[in-house]
């Protein structure tokens, strides 16, 4: 028997936690299955495996690097496409040197954050900057339906490798692009180097949460601004994709990480143009939106209509919030939090965990959700039936890492199989010889020139 959080757990979900009383939460968690990560090789829902996959026969050509066009490609091999990653032949790309790392076979450190946004990807190495380089990617383009590529704009025309040169050679190319303020229209920040938090900062996401006279309040878990560029990148490709199909034509999908941030925190200008102060963009100045100690951790609660904050109030046993005048505005919910709303609603959590505490509350048709730890998002069942981690194999220990499954659940598409991470230039040799047709004599020249 394991036990997560206060919840037992056998086969199944319990009915009780474990001192004895009735859980609230019970009625989450009874009957849910307890299901292992997914792994290496392991397809999920089997039976849906005759329809294949959406992305099936799609092939992509994918100079890229560190996180946002590496996880844009990483979702569409999950939906099917093939993705051949260009890597320089010695140093690989630049995720390879985040931090945690492991070890791999080749007895090359390996980095975080290319081990959680290439897996079921063939790594080949080319070196780009030598003009066989150059030719050798030129070759490769006419046997692939998609090139994407995340250099700084200019990089890749530069190179003789850009939309304009490339399209000439596949006018049904679609070229996909991702940097941080665009290749298309005019930037002034358009030379500007762009990792995820500079591009959060500049759309207005910080600034709602700082306090006065403090710096703003930076966060990097998670990288929105890599992660929300990638998903309008796979939204593009799929679009141009569809208009090829109609014109014959491919077309330059072209996402820059700034825009991609302004569309997200769509709220931060809407307001501004609405005379709304800016600090209704964040938590604290208007409703309820905050978090609140349960015995176990923290819980967030979202109370934005009148009737929810009716509900709060009989739950928390205080019915007599409805009728007093400091409680008849969002507003006034707001200026109450601190001194009268957590010290109530905190006394009536104190002896329920989180997930007993948003059991209760979600009943009552208020929205809460426990605030998790990594290993709570491991022990989910919601996240484990979803099939939202998968367990990779490490070659330096024998504890598995895990990776983020595929969100987009399609009712005919089975999960998996997922192939590991690969290793550096793996795949060279074979893709060179199973698209190109070269022999030993060509690939060997290659590599006496360090092409390859």
């Amino acid at each position: 028997m394991e036990r997560v959080g206060q919840i037992e757990r056998t086969g199944t979900v319990a009915d009780g936690i474990g001192d004895g009383r009735r859980s609230p939460a019970r009625d989450v968690w009874r009957g849910a299955r307890i299901l292992p990560p997914v792994r290496i090789g392991e397809i999920r829902r089997p039976e849906r495996a005759q329809w294949g996959k959406p992305l099936d026969g799609v092939r992509i050509l994918a100079a890229e690097q560190m996180q946002a066009l590496p996880y844009a490609t990483q979702l569409m091999s999950h939906l099917g496409a093939a993705v051949v990653k260009v890597e320089h032949p010695r140093n690989g790309e630049s995720g390879r040197g985040a931090r945690p790392f492991l070890i791999d076979e080749d007895g090359r450190q390996v980095g975080a954050t290319y081990l959680r946004n290439n897996l079921s990807k063939q790594s080949i190495g080319i070196d780009l900057k030598r003009p066989a380089g150059r030719d050798l990617f030129k070759r490769l383009v006419p046997h692939f339906d998609i090139v994407a590529e995340n250099f700084t704009p200019g990089t890749m025309d530069r190179l003789g490798l850009g939309y304009a040169a490339l399209s000439e050679l596949e006018p049904r190319l679609v070229y996909a692009s991702i940097s941080g303020f665009g290749n298309q229209g005019d930037s002034p920040y358009a030379s500007w180097p762009a990792y995820a938090p500079m591009v959060e900062a500049m759309a207005g996401i910080y600034e709602p949460s700082r306090k006065p006279g403090q710096p703003p309040p930076v966060v990097v878990a998670g990288a929105l601004g890599d992660n929300g560029a990638g998903l309008f990148a796979v939204i593009g490709v799929l679009a141009a994709l569809l208009h090829r199909e109609r014109t014959g034509l491919g077309q330059h999908v072209d996402i820059s990480m700034y825009d991609a941030m302004v569309a997200m925190s769509d709220m931060v200008p809407h307001l501004w143009s609405m005379d709304a102060p800016a600090a209704w963009a964040t938590a604290g100045s208007i409703a309820i939106v905050a978090g609140f100690r349960a015995r176990d951790g923290y819980f967030v609660v979202s109370v934005m209509r009148e009737h929810q904050f009716e509900r709060l109030a009989h739950t928390v046993g205080h019915p007599e919030w409805c009728d007093e005048p400091r409680f008849a505005t969002r507003e006034g919910w707001a200026e109450n939090i601190e001194g009268v709303i957590r010290p109530a609603v905190e006394a009536w959590s104190v002896d329920l965990t989180r997930l007993e505490a948003c059991s209760v509350l979600c009943g009552e048709g208020i929205p809460s959700g426990p605030s998790n730890l990594a290993h709570d998002i491991h022990a989910d069942p919601h996240v484990q039936a979803h099939d939202m981690l998968i367990e990779v194999p490490r070659p330096d220990s024998d504890k598995p890492m895990q990776v983020v499954g595929n969100p987009v659940k399609l009712s005919r598409v089975s999960e998996g199989p997922v192939t590991p991470f690969p290793r550096l230039g793996e795949h060279t040799e074979q893709v060179l010889r199973e698209t190109l047709d070269l022999g030993d004599e060509e690939i060997g020249g290659l590599r006496e020139q360090g092409v390859i």
